[in-house]
């Protein structure tokens, strides 16, 4: 099944005869297949790993990649398709990649729903797109085209990260946003709360969601010798971890993961601040599935702790999964849960 935005890319799939396109955070499903039918090629570059996971078994002209960045810096289209962001500060960067790869006067497509706010696409100001027209509208979305008159002579991962200070207990770390990323530019209270009530670990410990690398470097700073792994659905939150981990000096494993499907074997301790929105809509869904996941990969004697958002209602999951639910720390926003096996 196709999402509203795609069906309206296949809709308008004149566009794309015999190009060479390139489809930036497209979303969970098939739409790229679809489109090769009538390209030269397709490749297609996913942010999210879910989204990516979709595009098994494709044909032999759609290429499908996971990350930030194309693997081939180089390469060159006719046609970049971006699928509108639902994070507004991701659309920059998103155009900046689509005019590095773009060739002189090659085409620029952009597609969203009306409510993901695509609609002030039209008064976009941009050094390297024409001014955009709207192509289409139906499926309650946008398409919007734009010619790219100049491009970026490099694609500059620094221009789209912000840093800001932290002090964790006696000393400062420095953490690394890309744009896109949850907090931005300051630490979400949810995040502090879970940071001030966190208990000793050891072994083996799993940062679920990890996002900018928070909850990674506080744990470092006070325990350098854990085996910390991190785990994030968004390439950009990736990303923004790793940059933070090397601000600071530490080291972990840092992966995508849908769920804790690509994680192996059992973790000592488990921690997130877990993310509990898929595309606009916000679900417990992804929380409730990690609750019980969580509880089958955690070591005897394990530790499972998070926070979350009072209203959401993460109680019968954790009492189905672990026998027992035990708040820790709570406030008007936010309850700390902390579970043991």
């Amino acid at each position: 099944m196709l999402t509203a935005p795609s069906e309206l890319l296949i809709r308008n799939q004149h566009l794309f005869q015999d190009k060479q396109l390139l489809l930036l955070n497209h979303e969970a499903d098939r739409c790229a297949e679809q489109l090769a039918s009538g390209c030269r090629s397709v490749t297609a570059l996913a942010l999210d790993f879910n989204h990516h996971q979709q595009l098994r078994g494709i044909p032999a002209n759609v290429t499908a990649e996971f990350g930030h960045q194309l693997q081939d810096v180089n390469a060159k289209f006719d046609t970049v398709v971006i699928y509108y962001p639902k994070a507004k500060p991701l659309l920059q960067y998103l155009l900046t990649l689509a005019a590095f790869h773009l060739r002189p006067e090659g085409e620029l497509i952009v597609v969203g729903e009306n409510k993901g706010g695509i609609r002030s696409f039209n008064k976009l100001q941009s050094s390297f797109f024409s001014q955009p027209l709207k192509l289409d509208n139906a499926r309650h979305c946008l398409l919007f085209s734009a010619i790219c008159h100049a491009q970026p002579k490099s694609l500059d991962i620094n221009a789209f990260v912000s840093r800001y200070t932290l002090t964790l207990g006696d000393s400062q770390v420095t953490i690394c946003n890309m744009v896109g990323v949850f907090s931005e530019k300051q630490l979400d209270q949810g995040t502090e709360l879970l940071l001030q009530h966190l208990t000793p670990l050891s072994g083996r410990v799993l940062d679920f969601g990890c996002g900018a690398g928070v909850i990674a470097v506080a744990l470092l700073q006070h325990q350098p010798e854990l085996a910390l792994e991190c785990v994030d659905i968004n390439a950009m939150a990736l990303l923004s971890c790793t940059l933070t981990l090397a601000a600071n000096g530490m080291n972990a494993k840092v992966y995508p993961s849908d769920g804790l499907a690509q994680t192996n074997g059992q973790f000592n301790a488990i921690i997130s601040n877990p993310p509990f929105h898929d595309g606009l809509m916000s679900t417990t869904d992804i929380a409730t599935r990690f609750v019980q996941d969580s509880r089958q990969q955690l070591a005897r004697n394990g530790v499972w702790q998070i926070v979350a958002n009072r209203h959401l209602p993460y109680g019968d999951a954790i009492e189905n999964a672990f026998g027992n639910v035990n708040v820790v720390a709570e406030n008007n926003r936010y309850k700390v849960y902390q579970n043991k096996i």
